[in-house]
C-alpha cells in the first residue's frame, strides 16, 4: 500500500478526519499500485502487452492436396512449425525454425530450412525431403527419401523403406539460417542411422546411390509458384553442407586427417581444402566442428600436441577426413602451398594417418554424445 506525509495541522484531528485520511490514503495507494494516479496518465505498458499477436495458423500447413505451399525467408523467424494431413503437395519452408513435426502426409516433396531442435515425421509415406536439423526422427513411416544434415544420430522407429543421402542444397539465406539455428554445416551424421525397432533378417533403411540427384527427388518450385524468386541450387559446389560419403565403403584404404584451428577464415579455409582435394580426385569422408580442451589436444594429437595446445583456446576446430591413394602426401603439399600461414594439423604419413583419423573422430563423437 502506498503512503504519503503531509504537514501537521495545528488542531487535533477528529475521529472523522482520521477515517477520511485513512480512506484517502488507501485509495491513493491502490491507484499508484495499479499505475494510475488519477492525474490523467496512461496505464503503464508492459513488454507482454506490446508483443505482436501470433496466429497459430501462420505456423501450420494442414489438410492440403495437390498444391505448392510453404513459407518464404523471414516468415517463421525461429518458431515451431506443423505440417499435417497433406497429400501430393510440394512444400518449401525457406526459413529457420525451432522444431518441425510432419504428420500423416502422403506423396509429398518437402524442403525444410534448418531446425534448431527436432524434425519428426510420423505416419507418413512416399515422402521425399531435404532436411537440416539438430535431431531427426521418424515413426511409423514408409518409403521415404531423405537428403539430410543432422547434428546427432538420426533415429527411425517402426519405419520401413527409408533411404538417406547427404544434404545438398543452397538458397541465398541458408547460411544465415544455419547460424540462427545454431547448427554447424560440418556436423552432419546423415549416414549414421539408428533403427530403434530392427527386424531380424530385414533392412529398414539404406543409403541412396552416390549419384542420386536431389532435384530429381525434390524438384525446385515451378514458374507459377510464389517461391519462384528463391534462387536454389543442389550442386555440390554450391551446397552449404559439404558432400560427404559417410558410411559408404571407401575406395581406398588410405585416409588423412586435416584439422583447421579457430580463426577468422577457418570455415573458408576448410571449403578451400575440399575444393583443392576434390580437384585432385580425393574424396571427403566426414567432417566435424568441435571444441577441444588442452587435455583433449594432448590425448588426440599426442606427439604434435605441444604446438597446438594454445590454438584450441580460440574456439572450435574443424576436422576433415579425406581418402584416396596418395592423399596424405597431397594434403601435406596443399598445407605448405595453400595454407602456409595458417595453423593446421595434417597427418604425418600414411602409416599413422588411420590412427589420427580414428583418434580424432572417436573423441568428437564422444564429445557430441554420438
Amino acid at each position: 500500500m502506498g503512503c504519503f506525509f503531509s504537514k501537521k495541522s495545528k488542531r487535533k484531528p477528529s475521529e472523522s478526519d482520521e477515517r477520511t485520511t485513512t480512506v484517502d490514503t488507501a485509495a491513493t495507494g491502490n491507484a499508484a499500485s495499479l499505475g494510475n494516479s488519477g492525474g490523467g496518465e496512461e496505464p503503464r505498458q508492459y513488454s507482454w502487452d506490446k508483443r505482436e499477436k501470433v496466429d497459430p495458423k501462420d505456423y501450420m500447413l494442414t489438410g492440403l492436396k495437390d498444391v505448392t505451399v510453404g513459407r518464404l525467408p523471414g516468415k517463421l523467424g525461429g518458431q515451431q512449425f506443423v505440417i499435417q494431413d497433406c497429400e501430393n503437395c510440394d512444400i518449401y519452408v525457406f526459413d529457420h525454425s525451432a522444431a518441425v513435426t510432419i504428420d500423416d502426409c502422403v506423396n509429398c516433396r518437402v524442403v525444410l530450412g534448418p531446425a534448431k531442435g527436432s524434425v519428426f515425421f510420423r505416419d507418413c509415406r512416399d515422402v521425399k525431403c531435404v532436411v537440416a536439423c539438430q535431431q531427426f526422427r521418424t515413426r511409423d513411416c514408409k518409403k521415404m527419401e531423405v537428403f539430410l544434415c543432422c547434428a546427432t544420430q538420426p533415429i527411425i522407429e517402426s519405419s520401413t523403406g527409408m533411404r538417406f543421402g547427404c544434404f545438398q542444397y543452397f538458397y541465398p539465406e541458408l547460411a544465415f539460417h544455419f547460424k540462427d539455428a545454431g547448427l554447424s554445416v560440418f556436423n552432419n551424421n546423415w549416414s549414421n542411422v539408428h533403427d530403434f525397432t530392427p527386424v531380424s533378417g530385414e533392412t529398414n533403411w539404406s543409403l541412396l546411390p552416390e549419384a542420386s540427384a536431389v532435384l530429381e527427388s525434390v524438384p525446385p518450385p515451378g514458374p507459377e509458384s510464389e517461391f519462384k524468386s528463391v534462387r536454389i541450387s543442389a550442386d555440390a559446389e554450391r551446397s552449404i553442407v559439404p558432400l560427404t560419403t559417410g558410411g559408404r565403403r571407401k575406395a581406398s584404404e588410405e585416409s588423412c586427417l586435416f584439422v583447421f584451428f579457430a580463426g577468422e577464415y577457418s570455415t573458408a579455409n576448410a571449403r578451400k581444402l575440399i575444393d583443392e582435394a576434390s580437384a585432385k580426385g580425393f574424396v571427403l569422408i566426414q567432417t566435424k566442428e568441435v571444441s577441444m580442451r588442452p587435455e583433449d589436444v594432448k590425448r588426440v594429437f599426442q606427439n604434435s600436441a605441444e604446438s597446438l595446445v594454445e590454438c584450441v583456446t580460440n574456439g572450435p576446430v574443424i576436422a576433415l577426413e579425406l581418402s584416396g591413394d596418395g592423399v596424405v602426401e597431397a594434403c601435406r603439399s596443399i598445407a605448405d602451398e595453400v595454407f602456409s600461414g595458417t595453423k593446421v594439423f595434417v597427418s604425418d604419413n600414411k602409416n599413422t594417418s588411420s590412427r589420427d583419423v580414428d583418434s580424432f573422430f572417436n573423441f568428437a563423437d564422444m564429445q557430441m554424445g554420438l
